[in-house]
């Protein structure tokens, strides 16, 4: 919520400003005078709207500085302390001047100066410095409650996308065709070795079994989901026989960092259906993890080229974008390249 390009803003904060000034200085002054001359009383008028225009011009400073440079959010001591720097400044600006500024109706209304020492005059600063405490409690109010709204809608976009992620998930991560391969290349398997087609039907079980109960969290770790890759890729080597070479480079630190579940297998499937899929030859696949500049980065390259095809409709990719855009924010960032006859894929988010 920007309020210095919302001129609704810019109208009710004029009114406020003027409204509070007559109430506190003007209306007071009249109340206690009593029986005053009528120029007088158009000067405390003046006075008062002249008191509250000035401080509504200058009260833009500090809303800059909240808007540029405070994050109601996530502020720290510093920019408190240079919020309130910011406010003592401006009260110096305007103190400065209101006084020559008051000369004017003083001068039309009853013909003299302003006749205050420096004393008379430094005792006024707490009256007007009350003005811009009151506006800055409104204003950081207003971005508080913005804030909190702002938080909510995005845990209630979160939920809605993780349910749709789930859906994805079965529909197309873990798909009937992936489904069909993996079962008619078991069976095939099972005439030459019974043993290894056991293995395989245990990860096709153990790799459903995640994508139903893992997929209902938030985050897991990339250890569990490490397991689970290695199983999908299992099943893949039936299809891909000799083909498919898969190597991972993992640092032990970053198995215990939380990871949004199914992202990994999601970069893996596409790796293998975009890339290797394509080649006759086939190729390889290398997963590695670390850490660097305080972010998890989880990187994956696979051999063949960076193409877009016309029966792809990049569901994984767009879900892999938008989990971590809801999950992180702008502190988490996808890329998808190629480079040297190879295609990589990077994920850098938060450490968790």
């Amino acid at each position: 919520m920007k309020l210095l390009t919302n001129y609704r803003y810019w109208i009710l904060n004029l009114i406020g400003w003027v409204v509070f000034a007559l109430l506190m200085l003007t209306i007071d002054k009249i109340s206690y005078a009593g029986d005053i001359p009528i120029n007088y009383t158009n000067y405390l008028i003046v006075e008062g709207v002249l008191c509250g225009l000035l401080g509504y011009v200058l009260s833009f400073i500090i809303l800059f500085f909240i808007e540029n440079f405070f994050d109601i959010g996530n502020y720290t001591k510093v920019d408190l302390y240079k919020l309130i720097g910011v406010v003592l400044v401006t009260q110096v600006i305007y103190n400065f001047l209101l006084w020559p500024l008051l000369g004017i109706p003083v001068q039309y209304y009853l013909n003299e100066g302003v006749n205050l020492t420096l004393v008379q005059k430094l005792t006024n600063v707490p009256h007007f410095l009350a003005y811009f405490l009151v506006w800055l409690f409104v204003v950081l109010t207003l971005k508080l409650v913005h804030h909190i709204n702002t938080i909510k809608l995005r845990q209630l976009q979160l939920e809605a996308n993780l349910k749709e992620s789930q859906l994805n998930t079965l529909k197309g991560q873990i798909n009937p065709h992936f489904m069909f391969n993996s079962l008619n290349n078991i069976r095939g398997l099972m005439l030459e070795d019974v043993t290894k087609a056991r293995g395989m039907l245990t990860s096709l079980s153990e790799t459903l079994r995640y994508s139903l109960t893992k997929s209902e969290v938030n985050s897991i770790t990339l250890e569990d989901e490490l397991e689970m890759v290695e199983n999908y890729v299992e099943i893949s080597k039936i299809q891909f026989e000799n083909r498919l070479k898969f190597t991972t480079e993992i640092d032990p630190e970053t198995l215990n960092k939380q990871i949004p579940p199914m992202i990994i297998q999601m970069l893996v499937e596409n790796a293998l259906k975009h890339g290797i899929s394509n080649l006759k030859e086939g190729g390889e696949v290398k997963l590695s993890t670390t850490i660097k500049n305080e972010l998890l980065q989880i990187e994956i390259i696979n051999s063949g080229k960076l193409r877009n095809s016309e029966n792809s409709t990049q569901v994984g990719l767009q879900n892999i974008k938008k989990r971590l855009e809801l999950l992180y924010g702008k502190n988490a960032k996808f890329t998808l390249k190629e480079k040297e006859d190879n295609v990589v894929a990077t994920i850098k988010m938060p450490l968790v």
